[in-house]
């Protein structure tokens, strides 16, 4: 690989006017490669081309002839045939790193003596051609640089490190030894100024082919260098030498991105540089530069991107990292992305992996708490709302604020505090998510839309799905199923496919069933006639598990999770779609469709096979009644018995007695029994299926704003009238029994988790 020199650097300087001091050399040999064979990744830059008045002129590979008054004088004098070979006038220096330049009191010496002697032999000054030149661009040459990085690297190959380390400090200067109270005078006079810096980047990708695998600590050195607060053409340079050096040795390489990837999480605040000499340079040119460096080099080495998705994943904050850093991090990611389409679909699924990692741990968090501190999070985030959102760029989160300096702060608080900075970062990703994803479903019919989609549906089945304790996250399938039936349908197939799928875990299985029973019951737009088709699905499955089981000896809800887990599914559909189960072409004229409380008590056409089959798995052996979450059963019995259904209280009383435990005794068959779990089997957690449903309603204060949930979100609704009305049915003990039923319910029913209808 061929990497173009900057020779756009490499000028010289002069007090006089560059056209009556330099002409080209007209016995100038052709350099061996032309302009077109290099590589150029740098935008011409006129401000650096030859001008009549100016004092720089770029010099390229091609050797040159001084056309002094000295010249001048030559040209006059007879050519002598006896001359020696021509000698370079440049003195060899002193030291590796160091050497005294020619001043112009030699200069005008030497000019005195060629015209006092016209016969001297002619002196010309040679350049290599295969190198440019710098002078005087800062206090060291680039000729003079390039020699020092070749003896150093040449002597560190010996065994020889002085030079070597010398050259390291030029990079990653010692605060131990070079810091103001340890330096003499003669430190202070070997030390390279800052300026020089610039051409030790040039000779050092000059002569990267030098370094071997011994060389890492000069690259650690090369790496450390603060390339982001310098100027552009400095930035530029910088990225060159990184590429050749992982040219050189893969290693290299991985250590270039590894520095690259560190700085997505580098505190930005301010835009002051840390650079003495250099103007500041803000956050987004930084971000320019450093993007433009990644750019670069996985252009020139496509195998980087498997490192660089190994990288980023690697380095993704922790979830107690503030919510700057999060939303910092997934900045230079998304930049990533769109640099590179190719690693777009690993970007998105690995946001989307760590905001659900976010979301289950703050859903587990609430639920390990008590009540009070669940309400005091609570209270932090409206009081919040309600004032508006503060500019404060903090480093650290604001529990990592308590934890260090208040330390009178109970642990109450400071746990209020660590899940409140929890929250809102989640809050923050996912209205980022939403704000990216919104412009591609102006038109959800559209084939980008589908697409989009299609991948959203990938994600879930990876990401999202498997972990049935998220509760924000897979709203972004929600919204966008919402828009329009061909993408509420797409979404509703692959819960069905993944639902029946074979070779799918029991868990996510019950997972499928459970955002069918919460999509079905909660979205607004789904249709009377898709409800009962999800009904009628739903039944056929209980129905046909049931016939498939009849010599089952009782309830096990590890043996048959799957099967109450559609059980309970439909028992949740029933309680908030219950009117569109019913068959609307066969209502009396006489129910108001839009009054819930006209319909109770009144004999109503349901949909076909509705009160059969449920009534035939109810009293099965199965008995899903036993097994499933009590607070549904109750919400059901209720609504059932009111609007004439079912009555299943008797069965619920019946149920009372059953101990689950004794169904559990088939694990002394396979040793089970030997094993001491720990586990109380009358405790319910254990022997009922949990009512966990991941379209309860959503709580995130910023990102709530994208739902639309007036028209999108069915929120629970309980019927005030089932808690005041009187039993006045013929049911004598029976209608007793409901009623003390119904007392012992609340308007608003609670869950098991803390979690409710709504």
């Amino acid at each position: 690989m061929l990497l173009r020199p900057i020779s756009q650097l490499d000028c010289v300087h002069s007090n006089e006017n560059i056209s009556d001091n330099y002409v080209w050399s007209s016995l100038v040999r052709k350099p061996t490669a032309s302009p077109q064979d290099t590589l150029d990744i740098f935008p011409s830059r006129p401000y650096l081309q030859p001008a009549k008045h100016c004092a720089t002129t770029v010099i390229p590979r091609f050797a040159m002839t001084t056309l002094t008054p000295l010249s001048r004088a030559r040209a006059a004098a007879p050519a002598t045939t006896d001359s020696s070979p021509i000698k370079p006038i440049l003195r060899k220096p002193d030291s590796v790193l160091g050497g005294r330049k020619r001043g112009a009191d030699d200069d005008d010496d030497m000019v005195h003596n060629a015209l006092a002697s016209p016969t001297k032999k002619r002196k010309t000054v040679m350049f290599n051609e295969s190198l440019n030149m710098v002078k005087d661009i800062s206090s060291k040459s680039l000729e003079e640089a390039k020699r020092e990085v070749k003896r150093a690297l040449e002597g560190h190959s010996r065994g020889d490190d002085e030079d070597y380390d010398s050259l390291k400090d030029i990079f990653a200067p010692s605060p131990r030894r070079h810091s103001p109270e340890d330096e003499d005078e003669d430190d202070r006079t070997t030390t390279k100024p800052t300026d020089d810096l610039m051409v030790y980047v040039l000779a050092l990708t000059r002569h990267a082919p030098l370094l071997s695998r011994s060389c890492d600590g000069l690259v650690k050195a090369v790496l450390k260098c603060s390339w982001l607060d310098r100027d552009e053409s400095f930035s530029r340079a910088y990225i060159q030498l990184l590429a050749a050096l992982s040219s050189v040795q893969g290693s290299f390489f991985t250590q270039i991105l590894s520095m690259m990837v560190n700085k997505f999480t580098e505190k930005t605040r301010g835009s002051s540089s840390n650079v003495s000499g250099y103007p500041p340079v803000d956050a987004e040119t930084k971000k320019q530069r450093l993007h433009l460096g990644i750019r670069y080099l996985l252009d020139l080495f496509p195998a980087g991107r498997r490192i660089i998705l190994n990288l980023v994943q690697s380095n993704f904050p922790f979830t107690e990292d503030s919510k700057a850093t999060h939303m910092e991090y997934i900045d230079h990611l998304l930049r990533l992305k769109a640099d590179r389409p190719e690693l777009e679909r690993d970007i998105m699924e690995l946001i989307l992996a760590r905001l659900v990692k976010l979301d289950v741990e703050m859903t587990l968090d609430l639920e390990n708490d008590d009540d009070e501190t669940t309400q005091a999070v609570m209270r932090q985030l409206k009081a919040e709302e309600a004032k508006g959102e503060e500019e404060v760029d903090d480093d650290e989160s604001d529990a990592d604020s308590v934890l260090s300096d208040d330390e009178d702060d109970d642990e109450q608080t400071k746990r209020v505090l660590i899940i409140k900075s929890k929250l809102e970062t989640m809050d923050a990703i996912l209205d980022l998510l939403f704000s990216l994803y919104s412009p591609i479903f102006e038109n959800p019919d559209s084939p980008e839309a589908i697409e989009t989609f299609q991948d959203l549906l990938s994600d879930f089945s990876n990401v999202i799905l498997p972990h049935l304790k998220s509760r924000h996250t897979q709203y972004l399938l929600f919204k966008f199923a919402m828009k329009s039936q061909q993408l509420m349908e797409m979404f509703i197939g692959t819960l069905f496919n993944i639902a029946f799928e074979s070779n799918r875990s029991a868990v996510v299985k019950q997972a499928a069933v459970a955002y069918l029973a919460s999509f079905t019951a909660r979205g607004a737009r789904v249709e009377s006639e898709q409800v009962q088709k999800i009904a009628q699905t739903f039944l056929d499955y209980i129905d046909h598990y049931r016939l498939t089981h009849l010599n089952c000896k009782g309830p096990d809800v590890r043996r048959y999770s799957q099967y109450y887990a559609y059980f309970q599914g439909l028992l949740y559909i029933f309680c908030f779609r219950w009117r569109d189960l019913i068959d609307r072409d066969q209502v009396p004229p006489t129910l108001d469709w839009d009054d819930p409380a006209s319909f109770l008590g009144q004999d109503l056409p349901w949909m076909n096979g509705l009160r059969s089959r449920l009534q035939a798995n109810i009293g099965s052996k199965l008995n899903p009644l036993k097994c499933c979450s009590p607070v549904i059963v109750d919400e059901f019995a209720r609504l059932s018995h009111h609007l004439r259904l079912l009555y299943i209280y008797p069965q619920i009383e019946k149920n009372k007695s059953i101990q689950l435990s004794q169904f559990f005794t088939a694990s002394y068959a396979t040793g089970g029994a030997l094993r001491d779990t720990g586990i109380e089997f009358d405790n319910e957690k254990y022997t009922h299926l949990e009512a966990c449903f991941p379209f309860d309603p959503f709580q995130l204060p910023v990102a709530r704003r994208w739902l639309d949930l007036e028209n999108n979100y069915m929120s629970w609704q309980p019927l005030a009238v089932l808690n005041n009305k009187e039993g006045d049915d013929d049911d004598g003990e029976e209608t007793t029994e409901a009623e003390e039923a119904d007392e012992s319910e609340d308007e608003e029913t609670e869950t098991e988790d803390g979690r409710s209808f709504d």
